[in-house]
């Protein structure tokens, strides 16, 4: 019976005498209020429940801390001084006001997670080790807060929980007490405060707006003026191809006209070289002359002539001695028996009389 009472009665970090009053400073949010029990009495048996460890005291003095299970204790001359919970302890830390850099005062609370790692320190090293762990929770926010701007506070709650904690812990070593968390659950920003906030972000918005609706103007124009330059690119590419192509067909054109041509010569040459070639050769003069004549002042008015017009056969003479001199110097090369050529008698050129002169003119 006496063992179950003891398990009932063990409460988180108590001890027997009352804790004294608050600590002076205005600016220290009140100790939180705990309610006092009895501590397990002395029972020479004793059965500590687990995640507990009972502080003893034999004559005024620390003398062991007993694990859970079964114990043993001298009557009057040992005690139950402390009874410490080994367990995760959640705390609210109170709602204070603190400054940022930028001057704007702020209200935050926020919670703490911590455990007893050494209930002999945590026993003997501080007072009250939860309202110790409240207020370096509080002063440490404060001054991590200080360091800060307001922009920074909503962006970088996580480091500022990381160096809370950091703090709490270089501090807490020596209470045995190790701060596993720490979260702000709360920020209250002043009224006019978050009315600015309000329109710096609708602000921020419309300069977003802007920003993208001129970026999509000169995107525009850009594609614009892309694709005017594109045409342009293409349309002189196709005039270069459609010129390279027409100078290509005009090429291939006349080079055809150069072979034909230097077929008809080779044939022609091959053809005089042959029998009565020269009676050949003279007959196709005169059939030009002829067709020359024949279309005569069709073209133009103006009309020269020379003087013995209607003398074929002296024309036809006079082409083939042209000819006969410009081919004298192959046949002198070529050493072959070529058949002698057919004289044309030549007619002295006759004289027209003055009025016929007059009506040829």
């Amino acid at each position: 019976m006496l063992g179950r009472a003891a398990r009932g009665t063990g409460r988180l970090l108590l001890q027997s005498s009352r804790r004294p009053g608050p600590r002076p400073g205005a600016w220290l949010a009140p100790a939180p209020q705990r309610c006092a029990s009895s501590l397990p009495m002395n029972t020479m048996v004793l059965f500590v429940p687990q995640q507990e460890a009972w502080v003893v005291e034999r004559m005024g003095r620390f003398h062991r801390i007993l694990e859970p299970g079964l114990n043993f204790l001298i009557p009057l001359l040992d005690r139950i001084r402390y009874v410490q919970s080994l367990k995760e302890i959640v705390i609210n830390v109170p709602e204070q006001s603190a400054v940022t850099l930028d001057n704007v005062t702020l209200q935050i609370d926020g919670v703490l997670y911590l455990r007893i790692m050494d209930p002999y320190k945590a026993s003997y090293g501080v007072e009250d080790p939860e309202y110790a762990v409240t207020q370096l929770a509080q002063t440490t926010m404060r001054s991590e807060l200080g360091k800060i701007s307001l922009d920074k506070v909503f962006r970088e709650r996580e480091s500022l929980n990381a160096c809370i904690v950091d703090a709490i812990n270089q501090a807490s070593d020596y209470w045995g007490i190790r701060c596993l968390r720490y979260e702000i659950k709360d920020i209250h920003v002043p009224p006019r405060v978050k009315e600015s906030m309000q329109m710096q972000v609708e602000a921020e918005r419309r300069k977003r707006a802007t920003v993208l609706e001129s970026e999509g103007t000169r995107e525009s124009d850009i594609n614009v003026a892309e694709g005017r330059k594109q045409a342009q690119i293409l349309a002189s590419e196709a005039e270069k191809a459609e010129q390279i192509n027409k100078a290509a067909g005009e090429a291939n054109a006349m080079l055809a006209k150069a072979k034909a041509k230097a077929e008809a010569i080779r044939l022609l040459a091959d053809a005089l070289t042959q029998q009565n070639g020269n009676a050949a050769a003279s007959l196709a003069v005169a059939e030009q002359y002829v067709s020359a004549f024949s279309k005569l002042a069709k073209d133009s008015n103006t009309i020269l002539l020379p003087s013995n017009t209607g003398d074929v056969t002296s024309m036809v003479t006079q082409a083939l001695g042209i000819y006969c001199a410009l081919t004298k110097p192959q046949a002198a090369k070529i050493p072959e028996a070529t058949p002698p050529a057919l004289e044309v008698p030549t007619r002295p050129p006759t004289e027209l009389p003055e009025a016929d002169q007059v009506n040829s003119s």
